[in-house]
């Protein structure tokens, strides 16, 4: 038995009937690398019951303590059945890349059985109409919430799922597990109120941690905003969302992006994915007659490391970039965000994401509860005047060595991403290999056209490596790679990569 940290709490209490914390990791695989050419179903469920050691969350679920008076418990749920939790489906003909998203969004936006343990995992066939993807290839969404896994260490669930060569051993007998008896509501009241005598004397030093952050953090936002709202151009993500997502993604050689990053000293990647986005953004609100006249707004995790211990890893930190959509020329962008992100990463330099929500950890459950229903109202109110953000990008940590599940390589490594009331779009980027894939998830309502958008991002890389290659052209341009899409007729002409994009159903990498 676990008990919940109060950061990982609220997620679960955030958790509304239109909006979840789910988070879920998108895996392709090419079959043809495992023996004999094919990946069974039961293949897959063996592997994952041989790990299950491995991963004690698959095995846990959430208990409420009655009346709420103390965060969660993580216990172990006494009737796990493994077939519950996998499934096998298949995309109807022709299984093109735009039924793939559309799946994949509708399984990610269905909430998880609190009752049972918190995830779920699909194993996706009838991939036939993907290009780059040879016939039989498949795919795997596993869907965790927010509070059981970390970002930072995003990639802990995937590398435990796979091996690291193609050879298929066969799966180790899983060892004798027995659940332990779960707790009764006294036990679990008798926890509360012991955590609540002493919850004083452990919110001492979370109040000093808390108070030199919130300084910090008034410093920083005098600095950037000296006396400004702070707040960006109100666009079509604001609104409350709905239940219904949509998702795409489009993938990069990480090369192309550093030959991209030499259009400005010192810029990095980080800096030149924001830019991309910038331009996929700007490309799509124009399109759309929405194009602010201020600059867009970005929530973007940064490491940082803390005054306090020079000896911790740095840790994460979400501060506002500019993306600075309000000027036209692709290179003074990438300028202007390269400039805007530095001076963030320096203003937020004394602090962390633990420390800014050390004081929200040691408060009681009741109040993160309220406080978490108070901040949701207050950001409907902000969101029409002033919104912090127009968009969240984050990382997904993925992996630089190849991948294999029973045989099969791992060739694409992507992730949806929860959206809220307020914020309707979040970017992940994914490293895995010599590839970067930029993905988003947003509100369906409030983006009908994501293979629109997905197109802007595609055509805005495109636009800084033409850029780059002509200031520094390179010796072996490597082929750009292309997101799996529907296979084309023999004697169909490629379509332009113009505005008729929004028209166009098979979307190109």
């Amino acid at each position: 038995m676990r008990q919940l940290s109060g950061h990982d709490a609220a997620y679960i209490y955030s958790d509304t009937a239109h909006a979840n914390s789910n988070i879920t990791l998108v895996h392709i695989y090419d079959q043809s690398t495992a023996p004999g050419g094919v990946v069974r179903f039961k293949q897959i469920l063996a592997q994952v019951e041989s790990r299950l050691d491995r991963l004690p969350l698959f095995r846990q679920k959430i208990v409420q303590v009655p009346l709420n008076l103390d965060y969660p418990y993580w216990v172990e749920d006494d009737n796990f059945q493994l077939d519950y939790h996998i499934r096998h489906i298949a995309l109807p003909k022709p299984g093109d890349w735009r039924q793939f998203c559309i799946q994949s969004a509708r399984i990610h936006a269905r909430p998880l059985d609190l009752s049972r343990p918190l995830w779920e995992m699909y194993v996706i066939e009838g991939l036939d109409s993907f290009l780059d993807l040879p016939q039989g290839s498949f795919a795997i969404l596993l869907k965790v919430p927010h509070a059981a896994i970390d970002v930072e260490n995003g990639n802990e669930l995937t590398r435990l799922l796979h091996d690291l060569t193609p050879a298929v051993r066969p799966p180790t007998p899983t060892p004798p597990w027995f659940p332990e008896d779960p707790p009764g509501d006294l036990m679990l009241l008798w926890r509360a109120g012991f955590n609540l005598l002493t919850w004083p004397m452990r919110l001492l030093q979370p109040m000093e941690n808390a108070w030199n952050a919130l300084r910090t953090t008034a410093e920083a936002v005098a600095r950037e905003y000296r006396g400004a709202p702070p707040g960006s151009p109100v666009t079509r993500s604001h609104p409350e969302v709905s239940s219904q997502r949509v998702f795409d993604t489009r993938r990069f050689s990480l090369d192309e992006f550093k030959q991209i990053r030499t259009l400005v000293a010192d810029c990095t990647v980080h800096d030149v994915v924001l830019a991309v986005c910038a331009g996929g953004m700007r490309r799509y609100l124009e399109l759309q007659d929405e194009l602010p006249t201020d600059s867009l707004v970005a929530a973007v995790p940064l490491a940082v490391q803390s005054e306090r211990s020079a000896l911790q890893a740095p840790q994460l930190s979400w501060v506002r970039v500019g993306l600075n959509t309000d000027i036209e020329d692709p290179v003074e962008r990438l300028r202007a965000i390269h400039v805007a992100s530095s001076a963030s990463s320096t203003a937020t330099q004394a602090l962390s994401a633990r420390e800014i929500t050390s004081l929200a950890e040691q408060a009681p459950s009741l109040a993160i509860a309220a406080t978490s229903k108070m901040l949701r109202s207050a950001s409907a109110v902000l969101g029409e005047w002033a919104p912090l953000a127009n968009c969240a990008i984050t990382n997904v940590p993925g992996s630089r060595e190849p991948l294999y599940l029973q045989g099969a390589k791992l060739t694409y490594l992507s992730a949806i991403m929860p959206v809220h009331d307020g914020m309707g779009l979040v970017f992940s980027v994914t490293g895995y290999g010599n590839t970067i894939v930029v993905s988003f998830t947003a509100c369906a309502e409030q983006l009908p056209d994501p293979e629109v958008l997905a197109q802007c991002i595609r055509d805005s890389f495109q636009d800084y490596l033409a850029l780059a290659r002509q200031v520094l052209p390179a010796a072996n341009p490597s082929p750009p790679l292309k997101t799996p899409m529907r296979r084309k007729a023999a004697g169909t002409a490629a379509r332009p990569a113009t505005r008729r994009a929004k028209a166009s159903r098979a979307v190109p990498g």
